[in-house]
């Protein structure tokens, strides 16, 4: 005969029967309690209506009874403690919420880009256009974007293209015909920021917020053009802070996160659950297997350039006053030297000559950050100083190293100073680290007077 019974008990199990209880008649089991009952809520009721105090205090919980539920639904939410905070867990509706409202919030003060410009090539001239995304930060019509949208100048050996000759804006909420021409006010290739100026009052200006206060996990919401589909909003969160990506010739900070972005979307807008701007979307990683890493530029540090590209249609960049050339770990073995930026010319009458750098001495680190490449050195410099800032480099010079202080002062426009010329490693190995420059140069100037 099987054991088991339906609900798989099995005699191995540990549970035990409840004890049978002993019969009751019906009239201990009905009767005698009713009549309780009945006698306990009169003698109670009398006492209640008869003591005011009681009576109002009776009414007083029964009227506030679902403020009282209300405020228990709202006590019961769950917490999530934190050695650093406490955080009170939303349900879906709330969230759902919070993306309805900051949708709303932004969208209009996110626009369309479009880019025209000349194509040349081997079959002739032809004209293309390209699309981004860009930000109202005025109700008089600033725009804020990317560089590189705008930014069209492009050689390869099949086809050239023109600087940007046209610039249209395109305004959330206007009908799709509705297009303000822009003027490109200034533009910053470094950091990868340019603004843009329409003609036209009462726009709605973002907010701007403050980047330098997120924390990795923050919900966070992209907002552009993907793909030319205008108006696109896309959710996720903040995947890590202070992410540096070298795109080029250059070295950008960013604000990583998982929010769709996709081409189209540069120049638009990523803000926080408040709607407020913490950054501008930048680029995505774009690779089979890849999903959901895009980058954005942090707004805070951001400002700086935006309002120097404002006032003065250029940034304000600090700037040594050198001439700069790598020197590598394999050429500091070939002349037993340092690994750094060897200093090549020195700016007449700028911070180098000021503080006394020589030609020939070997960049080593600036406040004890060691840089190897003068990329290095400008990417440190233009992200952690000012103009007018002092700081302290590690010079080599004559065998030892000594500590030069120095007063970074605004770049010329007019000069490019602090650039890069690769070395040639190819050239003969005698002589000094300035001969070998100065025969590369030579070999050049051969070269294109050829």
């Amino acid at each position: 005969m099987d054991n088991d019974n339906e609900f798989n008990y099995s005699v191995q199990n540990n549970f035990k029967q409840t004890p049978k209880q002993p019969k009751v008649g019906f009239g201990t089991k009905v009767v005698v309690p009713f009549v309780s009952g009945v006698l306990g809520a009169c003698l109670v009721g009398g006492i209640c209506f008869g003591v005011p105090t009681v009576k109002e205090a009776l009414f007083d919980n029964s009227s506030s009874s679902k403020t009282s539920t209300s405020t228990s639904n709202s006590s019961s939410k769950k917490t999530l403690n934190n050695s650093s905070y406490t955080a009170t867990l939303m349900d879906i509706a709330e969230y759902s919420e919070t993306s309805v409202a900051v949708a709303e919030s932004v969208l209009p003060s996110v626009v369309g880009i479009t880019v025209s410009y000349d194509v040349s090539s081997f079959g002739g001239k032809t004209t293309a256009q390209a699309s981004g995304s860009g930000v109202i930060i005025s109700e008089d019509g600033y725009i804020i974007t990317n560089n590189h949208v705008v930014s069209s100048t492009s050689t390869s050996y099949f086809y050239s293209l023109s600087e940007a000759k046209d610039v249209k804006v395109h305004v959330y909420g206007d009908d799709e015909d509705d297009l303000y021409d822009a003027t490109i006010v200034g533009r910053d290739e470094s950091t990868d920021l340019a603004v843009l100026k329409i003609e036209a009052e009462g726009l709605k200006a973002v907010q701007i917020g403050d980047s330098s206060n997120l924390r990795v996990g923050e919900f966070v919401m992209a907002v552009g053009n993907p793909l030319g589909l205008e108006s696109s909003v896309s959710a996720g969160i903040i995947s890590a802070l202070n992410r540096n990506i070298d795109e080029g010739d250059y070295t950008y900070t960013t604000i990583q996160t998982d929010a769709a972005i996709n081409s189209g979307n540069s120049g638009g807008a990523l803000v926080n659950s408040r709607g407020e701007l913490i950054g501008i979307n930048f680029l995505k990683a774009s690779d089979t297997g890849v999903e959901g890493i895009g980058f954005a530029i942090p707004i805070t540090p951001a400002m700086n350039t935006i309002n120097d590209l404002i006032e003065v249609g250029y940034a304000k960049k600090p700037y040594i006053g050198i001439g700069g050339r790598n020197v590598s770990e394999e050429l500091a073995k070939q002349y037993d030297t340092k690994v750094g930026v060897y200093v090549d010319t020195i700016e007449k009458d700028g911070p180098a000559e000021k503080a006394g750098l020589k030609e020939g001495d070997i960049i080593t680190a600036i406040d004890d950050h060691e840089v190897t490449t003068i990329q290095e050195l400008n990417n440190y410099k233009a992200q952690n100083y000012n103009i007018g800032d002092t700081v302290t480099l590690t010079v080599y010079r004559d065998n030892e190293e000594i500590k030069v202080e120095l007063t970074l002062a605004e770049q010329p426009q007019e000069e490019t100073t602090d650039d890069d010329s690769d070395e040639n490693q190819n050239e003969n190995k005698s002589g000094s680290l300035k001969d070998y420059y100065d025969r590369f140069d030579n070999y050049y100037n051969d070269f294109f007077n050829y």
